[in-house]
C-alpha cells in the first residue's frame, strides 16, 4: 500500500516535472520521445511538436493526453521495445508506434524517416563484419593458447582479454561481470569432481583485478577449495578495453602523472596466496605454460601474473614523456 501511494505521488509530481519538456510545432505532427530518440526525431522533423519525456515511470499521462490532443497525428519514437507506445495506448491515448522491424538495433535518421513515413519495407541486411580480435603481438594470446592446449575450464572476466572467447582461441567458458572470473572459478572448484576441479583456471586483467578482483582473491584464501585454485592475471598495465585509462596498478593517475603503484603480487602474498609467479611475457613467454602446468598439479592457491605492458599504452606513455620533456626544455 505504501509503495502504491508513493507511485501515485510520483505520477502526480511527474505531471508538472521539469524533466518533461513540451515544444510547440506544426499541428499536423506531434512526436513523443525520450533520450537519444529525441535527437534523431528533432533532426528529422524540426518543425514538429515534441513532448520529450525525461522521467518515464510513472508516466505523466495527463500531460501526454493533452499533448496528443493538440496534433492531427501523434507518434511515439523510441528505441528497443515499445514501452512508451504500449503504456500510452493502454491509457486510452490515440498515438501511433513503430513497426516491429524497428524494435531491434539502434535508431538513426534513416530509420526515423521510415517510421514517420510508415515505410515498413524490410531493411537492407548488412554484410557480416569481421569479429574483433586481440591485437597482433598481444602477449595474452600465448596464455589462451596454453589454456586451450591443456583443455582447461576458464571462467573469464571483463576486459580486452574477453576476446579469448572468440576464434581462434575459444578458450574462455564464462563471461559475466567484473570480478566474476575468480568468483565463478572458486564455485566450480568447490562443486566439481576433483579431476575436473583441478583443471579450472580463472583469468582476470590487471585493471579488473584492482576494481573487483581483490575481493575474490580474499575469498580464495578464506573459503579455500579443497583443490586450491589457480588465477592468471593478464597484466598489461592499463585499462585497455575502454580507452587506456590508468588504474591503481599502473603507477600513474588519471592525468598520466606518476602515482603510487599497487603491486599485484604484493597484494596476493599479503592476503595469503600460497604460490605467486610473475612472468615477463616478452622475455620468457614459454614460462607461462610451465607455470600453469605446475600450479594445476598442486592443491594450493596460486596466482600467476602474466606481465607485459600493452603496446598501445606504451605509445601513449612515450608521447606523454615527450610532452613533459618538451615542456621542461
Amino acid at each position: 500500500m505504501r509503495l502504491r501511494e508513493k507511485i501515485a505521488k510520483l505520477a502526480e509530481f511527474n505531471e508538472e516535472s521539469v524533466f518533461n519538456r513540451v515544444e510547440d510545432g506544426n499541428k499536423n505532427l506531434g512526436i513523443i520521445c525520450s533520450g537519444i530518440s529525441y535527437q534523431y526525431a528533432k533532426e528529422t522533423k524540426p518543425d514538429a511538436g515534441f513532448l520529450k519525456l525525461g522521467m518515464t515511470y510513472p508516466l505523466p499521462l495527463l500531460k501526454i493526453k493533452s499533448f496528443a490532443g493538440m496534433y492531427k497525428r501523434c507518434i511515439v519514437i523510441e528505441e528497443g521495445d515499445p514501452y512508451l507506445y504500449k503504456s500510452i495506448r493502454a491509457a486510452g491515448v490515440n498515438v501511433e508506434g513503430k513497426h516491429d522491424i524497428f524494435r531491434l538495433g539502434e535508431l538513426n535518421l534513416k530509420r526515423v524517416n521510415k517510421i514517420l513515413a510508415g515505410d515498413n519495407t524490410p531493411e537492407k541486411i548488412l554484410p557480416a563484419g569481421k569479429a574483433p580480435q586481440l591485437c597482433p603481438g598481444c602477449p595474452h594470446k600465448s596464455v589462451y593458447e596454453v589454456l586451450k592446449k591443456l583443455d582447461c575450464t576458464v571462467p573469464g572476466d571483463i576486459g580486452c582479454y574477453s576476446l579469448g572467447t572468440l576464434p581462434p582461441y575459444e578458450a574462455m567458458d564464462t563471461l559475466l561481470c567484473m570480478g566474476a572470473g575468480i568468483s565463478a572459478g572458486l564455485g566450480l572448484r568447490h562443486i566439481l569432481p576433483e579431476e575436473k576441479a583441478m583443471k579450472v583456471v580463472s583469468v582476470i586483467g590487471d585493471s579488473t583485478f584492482m576494481h573487483s578482483g581483490i575481493t575474490g582473491l580474499v575469498d580464495m584464501v578464506y573459503n579455500r577449495p579443497p583443490t586450491g585454485h589457480v588465477v592468471v592475471v593478464l597484466d598489461n598495465s592499463t585499462t585497455a578495453m575502454t580507452g587506456l585509462q590508468e588504474h591503481p596498478g599502473s603507477g600513474r593517475d588519471i592525468r598520466h602523472n606518476p602515482a603510487h603503484k599497487v603491486i599485484i603480487e604484493d597484494v596476493a602474498r599479503a592476503v595469503g596466496v600460497e604460490n605467486v609467479d610473475v612472468i615477463d611475457m616478452l622475455k620468457s613467454p614459454g614460462d607461462i605454460e610451465k607455470a600453469i602446468v605446475k600450479r594445476l598439479s598442486e592443491k594450493k592457491t596460486s596466482v600467476i601474473i602474466a606481465r607485459r605492458p600493452c603496446i598501445l599504452a606504451l605509445k601513449q606513455m612515450n608521447k606523454k614523456a615527450q610532452e613533459v620533456q618538451e615542456g621542461k626544455s
